[in-house]
Order: C-alpha cells, then sequence, then structure tokens
C-alpha cells in the first residue's frame, strides 16, 4: 500500500461524521454536505480496501436520510404518475451530515446520486454478506420506486447543470441500481425499467457513432466513462463505448495529462479533474490496457500536495483562464482535498493491483 493510498484512507475516515455521512471537502465551505453520488463511490471505495465498516455507515446514513424525507418522494411519485410537474417535491442532492435540506441556494434535483447509491449499496451487500436490515429495504423500495417513476423528467446532470436535459449519464446511474436492486431483491419489475432505460438510452443518447453529453447534443462529457464503468449499461468493450472514450481522449484531454468535464466548461477556469483521470484510468484498466491506465495513475498521484491531498481539479490548462479567478473571489481557492478525489484514486489504485488490502475497519 503506497503511502497515498494510506493517506486517501485516512482523509476519508477523517471527514466521515458521526451520522456516516462522507464530507464533500472539509475545507471548501459550498462542499461542507454530503452527496448521495460522492458518498457511494466513496463507500465503494472503502469496500475494496477492507474498511466495510466505514461503508456500512455510510449506507445507513442514506437510508436514514431516504426515509426522513419520503413524503417529498411519495408525492414525486405520485405527481410523476399523475403526470403533473413535480414542484418542490424531489428528493434532495445533497444533505447536512445529520440528513436535514441545505438552507442555501443549491440546485437541487438531480437522481444520478440515488442510483448510484443502490449500486454501491448492492456491492457492499455482495461484498459483505450482510444482512439486509429492514429499514434499509425500505429505502431500497422507496428509492427505487422514486427514481423508476421520475427517469424519463429531465433534471440536472451529475454537475448540477442542464436542468431541463435528460442526460445519459444520469441514466446510465438509475440503470444501474435498479439493475443491481432487481438481481438483488429479485424485483423483476426493476430489471423491467432498467432495460426501458437501456433502450431509450441507445435510442436518444447516441450521435455519430458515440453516446452524447445530454439528449439532443453532439458533445461528449467525461463522465461518459461511467455508462460502462461502472454502471455496465454499455460492456467496456461495446464499439458505441470505445467510441465514446476516443471521444473523451480527443477532445477532453491533452497529451500526457489529465481530464477536463466537457469542453466549454468554465468552472475556475475549466481544469483537469483528478477524478476523471482516475475514472478513465479505471475504464482502460476494464479493457485491458493497463499502460495507460498506469499513466493516468502517475497522473494523478503527482497532483497531491505534501500532505497528500488530492484536489478536485488542476488549473494548469485550463479551458478558459479567464475565469479562474472570478471563482476563487466567488468562493475561494479549488477544493482540496476532494474525497471524491481520493475515492476514484483508490478505486483505481484497487482495480491495477487487486490483492486483499486487509480486512481491518
Amino acid at each position: 500500500m503506497s503511502n497515498l493510498s494510506r493517506q486517501s484512507i485516512n482523509i476519508i475516515l477523517a471527514n466521515q461524521s458521526g451520522s456516516g455521512a462522507y464530507l464533500a471537502s472539509p475545507t471548501f465551505p459550498a462542499y461542507r454536505y454530503a452527496w448521495f453520488r460522492d458518498g457511494a463511490f466513496i463507500a465503494y471505495a472503502m469496500d475494496l480496501v477492507g474498511k466495510h465498516e466505514s461503508a456500512f455507515r455510510f449506507h445507513d446514513w442514506a437510508a436514514h436520510t431516504v426515509l426522513r424525507h419520503a413524503d417529498k418522494a411519495e408525492r414525486a411519485i405520485k405527481r410523476a404518475q399523475r403526470g403533473e410537474p413535480l414542484g418542490n417535491d424531489y428528493l434532495h442532492t445533497r444533505y447536512t451530515l445529520d440528513s436535514h435540506e441545505g438552507t442555501d441556494d443549491w440546485p437541487n434535483f438531480q437522481l444520478d446520486g440515488f442510483g448510484t447509491w443502490l449500486w454501491a449499496l448492492a456491492k457492499h451487500l455482495r461484498l459483505t454478506a450482510d444482512p439486509l436490515p429492514s429499514h434499509w429495504r425500505k429505502a431500497i423500495n422507496l428509492t427505487s420506486s422514486y427514481l423508476a417513476a421520475l427517469w424519463r423528467f429531465p433534471c440536472l446532470d451529475l454537475w448540477e447543470e442542464h436542468l431541463d436535459k435528460i442526460h445519459p449519464y444520469t441514466l446510465a446511474a438509475i440503470y444501474a441500481g435498479l439493475q443491481a436492486i432487481g438481481e438483488l431483491t429479485g424485483n423483476a419489475g426493476w430489471l423491467t425499467t432498467a432495460n426501458e432505460i437501456r433502450r431509450f438510452v441507445l435510442e436518444h443518447g447516441v450521435w455519430g457513432g458515440h453516446l452524447v453529453k445530454y439528449v439532443g447534443s453532439e458533445a461528449v462529457d467525461a463522465s461518459l466513462l461511467g455508462v460502462a464503468t461502472p454502471y455496465r449499461l454499455l460492456t467496456p468493450d461495446d464499439p458505441i463505448m470505445r467510441a465514446t472514450v476516443a471521444r473523451i481522449e480527443a477532445d477532453l484531454r491533452h497529451q500526457g495529462g489529465g481530464v477536463h468535464r466537457y469542453a466549454d466548461d468554465t468552472y475556475y477556469g475549466g481544469g483537469e479533474w483528478v477524478l476523471l483521470a482516475a475514472w478513465l484510468g479505471w475504464h482502460y484498466v476494464e479493457v485491458g490496457e493497463q499502460a495507460r491506465a498506469r499513466e493516468l495513475l502517475a497522473w494523478v498521484e503527482a497532483q497531491a500536495d505534501e500532505e497528500g491531498n488530492l484536489p478536485e481539479q488542476m488549473p494548469q490548462t485550463l479551458n478558459d483562464p479567464s475565469m479562474l479567478q472570478p471563482w476563487v473571489e466567488k468562493w475561494g481557492p479549488i477544493a482540496r482535498p476532494l474525497l471524491w478525489s481520493h475515492a476514484m484514486y483508490l478505486i483505481l489504485l484497487h482495480a491495477l493491483h487487486p490483492e486483499p488490502w486487509g480486512k481491518g475497519n
């Protein structure tokens, strides 16, 4: 185990609250919340490195959070079934560490995190062979019903943008969650809905032989890596997936560097994201391109500071350098550490070196 991997585990554990929630970043004010998506990937990384108790506590927090806001989810399901606008009846994308909604202005109608949570929860249960607590089962059923009812609705993408669009990444996350829970529980309805989602993505989410950022676009987004790795709506070696990765490499990556979110990203100038470099490396492991994966691993490791903190993004190669300082003035320096970056680093490292990492908690 490398020094950075040990530090990554320590940073994640140090920023897990008593409730089980993971802080997105302890030093960046806007990120002092718990996201379902970030937390699900972090919990998956903790499971991979043997920290199962940490993952359990996150999933317990997530289940309690869903149930605390069950009335909103149930109203959303009924509104969707009647073909009505949701209004404010939807589960939020982020919550306080004690499961409350944030009071500041933040875009919150986002579905991918709940699909990713179901996927990661199913992985946890299979890895640990733990029994399914009754309140988890209740939260799983409610979340699955919520996603099955709402997946056709436009919503924010994982970057919390484009509220009026339908995003193949989001649909793939929902697909993975419903597929995993359907297989785990034997619920054929979730599997049927997952198949409907897959057909929709293949019909509406592909242009020019590759996946697109959102339905109606021709561009790619680096998050599309998730459609195959890990969500498996497509296999990593599917021709559509290979064409998508080729476009990501051509449009969103500089030679030997990290990965930009999308071509016209201007958030903090639109730098190279550490977690996306690790994600691309994870994909390359799955298609047997180990040398490319190791190159990306080395780039990720080189972005750590002296204390072993990995940032959200690096500002050396920017889409729009003029937009870096306005964001610094608004919110302060780029988030560092970002727990999701550390989690994706651990996932890539484990993919390259899957030997047992120990069973400690």
